[in-house]
């Protein structure tokens, strides 16, 4: 999860062109689109979960999925490429309970350099 992270001065929340970035353009149309559809799924976790865009080898292409508690999406047969946390510790002191506005500024620190780097590796 940590990895996923960076601070924006070390290029949190900037996706470069390339493989990682047509994907998201092929399955969502946008990487705007992506969030959105990310953001509402991942809000509607109940209690305590995550937020996945993985690779699904049998599909051969990226999806978003949701996992309640620390129930690990890595089982299904997926590789996880991004995690956002949606546990109340993640976001408590400065949203409260604003799991929402949590995921819209989260992209700001996303780091898709090591995205990237796991759906390469993923996709080999």
């Amino acid at each position: 999860f940590w990895t996923n992270l960076a601070p924006i001065t070390c290029g949190g929340g900037e996706l470069q062109s390339g493989a990682l970035s047509k994907a998201i353009d092929n399955k969502f149309g946008s990487l705007a689109k992506f969030q959105e559809i990310f953001n509402a799924k991942t809000a509607a976790v109940q209690g305590s979960g995550w937020g996945w865009l993985v690779y699904c080898p049998q599909d051969k292409g990226i999806k978003i999925m949701t996992m309640p508690n620390q129930d690990p999406v890595g089982s299904l047969g997926v590789v996880p490429l991004l995690g956002i946390d949606v546990w109340e510790h993640a976001y408590y002191l400065k949203y409260e309970n604003r799991r929402p506005e949590y995921l819209q500024e989260i992209w700001k620190v996303v780091n898709w350099k090591n995205v990237e780097q796991r759906y390469a590796e993923a996709t080999k």
